[in-house]
């Protein structure tokens, strides 16, 4: 876990701070998490390292050092679900990361793995870009038969860019305008349902796949979401003349729609209002939970839902390498909405640094007399005229911050494998705490200290 370099804060895990950082625009956004042959051979695929331990084992027995820490109670979990969920913005929970919490973050990417399990990327198949299984059989096919939860949607993206009518010859990886990107599922399970504490329903969204998708990523200005509310709050420290403005291509795939095709965010709110209907009278949660593509996706369907229905409950996502989204109004909203969002950054993944520059807002508010004074001017001039380029973001609610290089199981830096999505579960595995970044390095520590005294 490390300390981005361009900020002077010396605390590396930040919950819902107002500290941003600038980084050099590029235009590339997310990898499909699918095996692939690296050309690095130093570095390991994620999906050829099967010694990495990523056991969610809720067993009581003591367990290794290396190993996920046994569930100290039960009852834990069911009695303060919601700051699990980060309803107090996971205060005191992520530095030490806290073993429940280590296991829900685990938990909540294997079924993120289970739609990359589950969707068809070979090209040449009648079936490409689909769900490979039946709703019933999804998450038990993907590796999944015991996780409680019963898929009740599947999800399609589309994406909002016009083709040639040429591009009708083209290769279905390059042509492809929608395609399967997730599922809702609802946990089902008495047993699992008391110990969450509530019932989960929980959006889960892939990476990147298709050509049209790859584009969308590139598409990286900003666009602003007309359907804001244009109401203020004193609580948002907002630009009263600032709008709410998110990635242009992320939002191209979550509000396009072709033929029978609807929208993405048509088909969320459909569900999450059928849901509401049906189980709004006990304990709920949404968690939306994606990887790169799918993590920005998911935020945008997390404000989506506490914007469209008033009486949600709590909403949570869970961001895997997710790219930036939107600016600072945009984070104002969410904030202002109650949306909660931790995102899990490794700190050698360049996706999660992209796209646009991030500038301080709190910085230039907060300065004040003589010197600060004219020294906030030119920089909030210098900011003015940056932000008409379109190109400024924002970071969005908490972060835990990892880094590969902490891990001894991950030789070298290799770029597809500090994205990819095994990579970060091993490292919300292995993480303690920014004193000690990691488990297997923590027991080194302490065999040394036992071998001195």
């Amino acid at each position: 876990m490390r300390i981005s370099p361009t900020t002077s804060t010396t605390k590396p895990v930040r919950t819902c701070t107002s500290t941003y950082y600038a980084a050099p625009i590029q235009n590339v956004v997310s990898a499909p998490s699918k095996p692939t042959k690296l050309i690095n051979t130093t570095s390991r695929s994620p999906y050829d390292l099967e010694h990495l331990k990523l056991s969610t084992c809720t067993s009581s027995s003591s367990s290794s050092f290396l190993d996920v820490a046994p569930e100290t109670s039960t009852s834990k979990l069911s009695k303060k679900w919601k700051d699990y969920q980060g309803f107090k913005n996971w205060e005191g929970l992520l530095d030490p990361l806290d073993d429940n919490l280590r296991r829900e973050i685990i938990r909540y990417g294997h079924l993120v793995e289970a739609a990359y399990h589950a969707y068809d990327f070979d090209p040449s198949s009648s079936s490409y870009a689909t769900c490979r299984y039946s709703k019933m059989k999804l998450l038990s096919e993907a590796g999944l038969p015991a996780s409680g939860y019963r898929v009740t949607k599947n999800l399609t993206a589309t994406s909002g860019i016009q083709l040639p009518s040429w591009a009708e010859k083209a290769p279905n990886w390059m042509a492809m305008r929608s395609s399967w990107i997730g599922y809702v599922a609802v946990c089902q399970d008495r047993k699992e349902i008391s110990r969450l504490g509530r019932r989960d329903v929980v959006i889960a969204l892939r990476g990147t796949a298709t050509g049209l998708e790859w584009l969308e990523n590139l598409r990286a200005t900003l666009t602003p979401l007309h359907d804001a509310d244009s109401d203020s709050d004193s609580d948002c420290d907002c630009d009263s003349e600032s709008e709410p403005m998110v990635e242009s291509g992320f939002l191209s795939l979550y509000t396009s729609s072709v033929k029978n095709r609807p929208s993405l965010q048509k088909q969320v709110r459909e569900e999450m209002g059928r849901i509401l209907e049906k189980y709004g009278d006990e304990p709920l949660s949404f968690t939306i939970t994606g990887h790169s593509l799918g993590a920005a996706l998911a935020t945008l369907a997390a404000y989506d839902i506490k914007k469209t229905f008033k009486n949600s409950p709590l909403v949570t996502v869970i961001s895997f390498a997710g790219p930036r989204v939107g600016n600072w109004s945009f984070r104002c909203h969410l904030e202002k909405q109650g949306t909660k969002i931790l995102r899990i950054v490794n700190s050698d993944d360049l996706i999660t640094k992209v796209p646009g520059f991030v500038i301080d807002n709190n910085e230039n508010r907060h300065s004040g007399g003589g010197y600060k004074a004219a020294t906030a001017n030119v920089v909030g001039w210098v900011q003015k005229l940056v932000e008409d380029t379109q190109w400024v973001y924002a970071d969005v609610g908490c972060e835990l911050r990892l880094s590969s290089r902490d891990s001894p199981d991950l030789n070298g830096i290799n770029i597809a494998t500090c994205h990819d999505l095994k990579t970060y579960l091993h490292l919300v595995n292995g993480f303690v705490s920014s004193n000690c970044p990691f488990r297997a390095t923590a027991k080194k520590m302490m065999s040394k200290s036992l071998a001195k005294n």
